[in-house]
């Protein structure tokens, strides 16, 4: 990895009428806390449950959880982003984000990005849908990638790929009861596609530069605490074409570090070690980057010391978004294809 020019990772404020938004859905629908929706788990992961995720990786990570067979089969929803709590900086959730986008077989409703809420003290998850609210009081599905997370307090950063980042609040999310094939107001009802809880978009921050967003994750080992970005870039689409990683740096109030009129520049930019990563992130100095190979053949994973060579080590199929939770010194990635969906983790 090599420094590169961080001029075309811009970002600006964004946030419209997303507030007065929510604010109307906040008259009408009870709020819950993360807390609460946890204790509401309807789903159990399993931990180190049978998995071909792994295919030829050895040793096997050092600790995982598969989800439900429901999840782990479907072929409409595919988990991409992950972040933990402690990347947040909440140790008492001790608690997975994972983002799953909408990707039927054939022609359906698009129902947009889900997040799945896993809490390692219980084991039990829940699916809460991401909405964008709208100013007549109803919402509609955030029909986006979501290839990466990231968690900042309460502020969870969502990547959309050229836009750049959608933000929710997890102090906002609401408690719907509706039917299942509708969204949003209808015959003065709240409906979610039968999700029993909905996290409205509560900010954005828009991409003015030509960088794409395709994951995301925070460091907290920098000073201040970085945002991170990247982009996936598959040589057989863009010959030539090198991704890129920056960081942004983060406000106490987690929002990026921004000027007078709302625009927030990355602090550095690097060029990616390989192609084809679908996460990456930076802790104590180093780099790690998730690389997919194909939905039957293993990953890597890349481990950049600072200003050495990268290392690689044998990775699950299907790698995606990176996340760390630094105290426990382990580096967290989802697997992402049908019948291979695992939640994992190795040493950092």
């Amino acid at each position: 990895m090599t420094a590169t020019d961080p001029g075309p990772f811009k970002l600006r404020r964004n946030t419209r009428d997303l507030p007065k938004a929510v604010e109307t859905l906040a008259k009408a629908l009870p709020a819950r806390d993360l807390k609460t929706v946890l204790a509401d788990a309807n789903r159990t992961a399993v931990r180190k449950g049978g998995t071909s995720a792994f295919g030829a990786m050895t040793p096997k990570p050092a600790d995982w959880y598969c989800f439900e067979e429901g999840d782990d089969q479907t072929t409409d929803w595919y988990p991409q982003g992950v972040a933990v709590s402690a990347e947040a900086g909440r140790p008492d959730l001790r608690t997975f984000a994972v983002s799953w986008y909408w990707k039927p077989e054939g022609k359906a409703t698009e129902r947009g990005v889900r997040i799945s809420f896993l809490s390692t003290d219980t084991r039990r998850y829940r699916h809460v849908l991401l909405v964008e609210p709208k100013p007549d009081g109803s919402y509609a599905a955030v029909n986006i990638h979501a290839g990466g997370v990231a968690w900042y307090g309460d502020l969870l950063y969502v990547a959309d790929t050229s836009r750049g980042f959608r933000v929710f609040d997890l102090r906002r999310i609401f408690e719907v009861k509706g039917d299942d094939d509708k969204i949003g107001k209808q015959g003065g009802r709240y409906h979610a596609f039968g999700y029993r809880y909905v996290m409205p978009q509560v900010d954005a921050w828009s991409a003015t530069g030509s960088a794409r967003f395709s994951f995301a994750a925070v460091d907290r080992s920098t000073t201040p605490h970085t945002l991170i970005t990247g982009e996936y870039v598959d040589p057989a689409e863009d010959p030539g074409v090198a991704g890129r990683v920056a960081r942004w740096p983060l406000a106490a109030d987690g929002t990026p570090v921004a000027d007078a009129d709302g625009t927030a520049a990355a602090a550095d930019a690097f060029t990616l070690a390989g192609a084809k990563i679908q996460g990456a992130l930076s802790h104590k100095g180093a780099w790690y980057l998730s690389q997919a190979a194909s939905s039957t053949v293993n990953g890597s994973l890349l481990v950049v010391p600072d200003g050495r060579t990268a290392q690689v080590r044998r990775f699950p199929v299907g790698p995606e978004d990176l996340t760390c939770w630094g105290e426990k010194n382990q580096l967290w990635c989802v697997t992402e294809f049908k019948g291979r969906r695992a939640l994992f983790t190795v040493p950092l």
